[in-house]
């Protein structure tokens, strides 16, 4: 009896056991959106140096001691402000004598004047000898010749007297002095008193490649564009994010650099902060091309060693991984320049669940950008969208 029950349950233990079957995950669910048709414009970025628009170095012309200093180095100064005054006592003293010389040499040519004209007077009454005649011509010509020597020897008095008090030449900021009060100047050369640069408004030059200046010929004579607008251009300071500052090109270089295959262009910009001071490496951005484009969320795009990738959604909810070439950013959005169509469903979000050939649940999000015209801004809550067919 005992051992027909064990046997009994020993055949219903086997009778529940079954074999276990494996069932696959779920698909990882992953948001996806369809790119955004969009007009953007595609730019060039470069790097560009600030120069400034005049600048000048002050020089002493004349030979003497630095007396004064009339400004305070780092301000703005105005044309025909005082800078500094160079001992003037010797060149007062020669314009003096120059004056003197001059008097005296008018004097002498008055009385030539009288003296030729007595002589001409005796000989034409035939009292006289022509040759008196001719010597008294020659006196009185000589005459004149000193006072115009002494006249232009008295105006480079007076200019080197000028010379001594320099004055800004144009409006702009000035440097410090590098000469300091009391020290000699002009001994022997033209010293370098201080610099005045204008800055408001500034230059920046900047080069392009050959093959810009050729797809974009425009660039060759930005004073006559071929809408009548000036080409615009854009700067960034190290500090500053984009471009916030907007300037126009007007200039271009008349060759390209055959060593380095590139042309230089110019912008000048308004710098109305006076922030962007002579010296300084910027950003520039110039507009080339502006056109219809697809944009995608600029996190969605990835690079591995073969460039730039998007993670898409194709036939049966497969994810693909498609190369793109990217042009601009717009915002947070980035234009994809090819390997895209306006129906792919690009991953947006999971994209460390989206592995190229598993299958996935895509989910489609819809954002402002993409939404109809008139559409609210919000983002509306995800949809599930049906796997392709």
């Amino acid at each position: 009896m005992r051992r027909s029950i064990r046997l009994v349950a020993m055949l219903g233990l086997l009778a529940g056991c079954t074999k276990n079957q494996y069932e696959a995950p779920p698909p990882s669910e992953v948001t996806v959106a369809l790119p955004v048709e969009r007009d953007v414009t595609t730019y060039g970025e470069f790097t560009g140096r600030t120069v400034a628009v005049e600048s000048v170095d002050v020089r002493a012309r004349v030979q003497g001691v630095l007396q004064q200093m009339s400004f305070r180095p780092g301000t703005e100064v105005k044309p025909g402000e005082l800078l500094f005054v160079i001992e003037p006592t010797l060149y007062e003293a020669r314009a003096q004598q120059a004056e003197a010389e001059l008097a005296g040499a008018e004097a002498k040519a008055r009385a030539a004047e009288e003296q030729l004209a007595i002589t001409a007077d005796i000989f034409q009454r035939k009292a006289g000898s022509r040759a008196d005649l001719v010597q008294k011509t020659q006196t009185r010509d000589e005459a004149r010749a000193s006072v115009a020597r002494a006249r232009a020897d008295l105006t480079a008095a007076k200019l080197d007297l000028s010379y001594t008090h320099v004055y800004a030449p144009i409006a702009g900021r000035i440097d410090r002095n590098y000469v300091d009060v009391g020290n000699l100047v002009g001994a022997g050369q033209a010293t370098s008193l201080a610099t005045i640069v204008r800055e408001k408004p500034i230059f920046v030059y900047f080069s392009v490649s050959e093959s810009d200046l050729l797809q974009h010929p425009e660039l060759l004579d930005p004073g006559a564009p071929a809408h009548g607008d000036p080409i615009r251009v854009y700067l960034g300071l190290g500090d500053e994010t984009g471009f916030p500052r907007e300037g126009t090109l007007d200039y271009t270089s008349n060759r390209v650099d055959p060593s380095t295959g590139t042309i230089e262009l110019r912008a000048v910009f308004s710098n109305a902060d006076g922030r962007v001071v002579p010296g300084l490496f910027v950003r520039v951005r110039v507009p080339f091309d502006h056109g219809p484009a697809l944009l995608v969320p600029d996190d969605a795009v990835q690079a591995d060693q073969n460039g730039r990738y998007l993670l898409v959604v194709g036939a049966n909810d497969v994810v693909e991984q498609r190369s793109v070439e990217v042009g601009p950013a717009e915002g947070e959005m980035r234009a994809i320049s090819s390997g895209l169509t306006k129906d792919d469903r690009v991953v947006v979000r999971g994209l460390q669940r989206a592995r190229p050939g598993a299958a996935v649940k895509p989910i489609l999000q819809e954002t402002a950008a993409t939404a109809q015209p008139g559409a609210p801004a919000a983002v509306p809550s995800p949809t599930a969208m049906p796997a392709a067919r």
